[in-house]
């Protein structure tokens, strides 16, 4: 699995993954720190350009920064590309002694484990999207 910088490109792939319309990811895109996870190796040279296969996309997560908290703003795919990719948001707050949240929908229960299995300790009840209740989840200064 390699992480890397999302794409517009992967929209329609991030759009599948998320239940949200392409238009909506590829302004994430463009506002939020977004991170894919991809089967494909990484290219040799870092500047050559990325040929985004929706096929080899296991998952995303995005996150920004308010105050003096990362706020995790979405992520979903694969558990194992999930946890991997939670590293991603972990890793900045660490460097800058921030703590990191994130909201998991209750019956998104490899979401939940992957955000567990992260180190995200579950703090409480989370405002509801959709009518679905949510479960906040952070780490103090990572």
């Amino acid at each position: 699995m390699h992480v890397r910088d999302a794409v517009e490109a992967d929209a329609e792939a991030l759009a599948a993954i998320a239940d949200a319309p392409s238009d909506a990811m590829r302004g994430l895109v463009h506002d939020r720190t977004v991170r894919v996870a991809v089967e494909a190796e990484a290219a040799t040279d870092p500047n050559e350009d990325v040929d985004a296969d929706p096929a080899d996309l296991l998952g995303f997560v995005s996150f920004d920064v308010r105050g003096d908290t990362v706020h995790v703003t979405q992520f979903g795919g694969t558990r194992g590309a999930a946890e991997r990719l939670l590293e991603e948001p972990l890793r900045f707050a660490a460097g800058e002694g921030m703590g990191v949240e994130l909201l998991v929908v209750e019956d998104e229960t490899e979401l939940r484990e992957a955000a567990e299995s992260a180190g995200f300790v579950e703090s409480g009840p989370g405002p509801r999207f959709e009518g679905k209740a949510t479960t906040r989840y952070r780490v103090e200064e990572a």
